[in-house]
């Protein structure tokens, strides 16, 4: 089956949030928790590196939606339910609809952060996976030394599989990392 032809919504519900695919216009909200957060983003998002203008932001939002509408990647912005406040992203990339397996990415604008919406939202996508998208596979990397990106699979009961050594550079090109691959596969 040609992935483009796979249903997924465009918005999935939590109790407290509202994740929904990228629309144009949303670029000026992710821009603002961008700026908001580049202390703790600019370690280990290359995005986040050079301090992106709303109109570098506004483009990679338009080109998730694009990547969205072709099954390429599925990004998903989150909301609060109650006041449509940014909170952060989330979603899939490296999707092989063969398998099928996800890869789930996220980050968190920092002034939400400490309230368990990351966890809630990655916990969603998971099940969404396993269950809606009948994946047999969805992993969570992250660099070791990041421990608020490795709480949220941990408390997710995902299996820490492994850790590639020396498997990446930093962000910064200075250094080599160590990347922990989390994963849960369907039951």
């Amino acid at each position: 089956m040609n992935s483009v032809l796979v249903d997924v919504p465009t918005v999935i519900d939590t109790k407290r949030l509202e994740l929904r695919m990228p629309q144009p216009g949303d670029g000026h909200a992710v821009n603002a928790a961008i700026k908001a957060s580049l202390s703790e983003l600019q370690p280990w998002l290359g995005f986040a590196r050079s301090n992106p203008s709303v109109e570098d932001t506004e483009t990679n939002t338009r080109e998730a939606h694009a990547k969205f509408i072709t099954r390429e990647s599925l990004r998903y912005l989150i909301f609060l339910k109650d006041t449509n406040e940014f909170v952060g992203s989330t979603g899939f990339h490296n999707i092989d609809w063969d398998v099928p397996k996800f890869e789930v990415g996220y980050w968190i604008d920092t002034r939400m952060s400490g309230k368990g919406y990351m966890t809630e939202a990655v916990g969603k996508l998971t099940e969404f996976a396993l269950n809606e998208l009948k994946g047999k596979r969805v992993e969570i990397r992250c660099e070791s030394t990041n421990d608020k990106s490795r709480a949220v699979p941990e408390r997710l009961d995902y299996e820490l599989e492994g850790i590639l050594r020396n498997e990446d550079l930093s962000v910064d090109g200075e250094r080599l990392t160590d990347t922990c691959v989390y994963g849960k596969i369907s039951g």
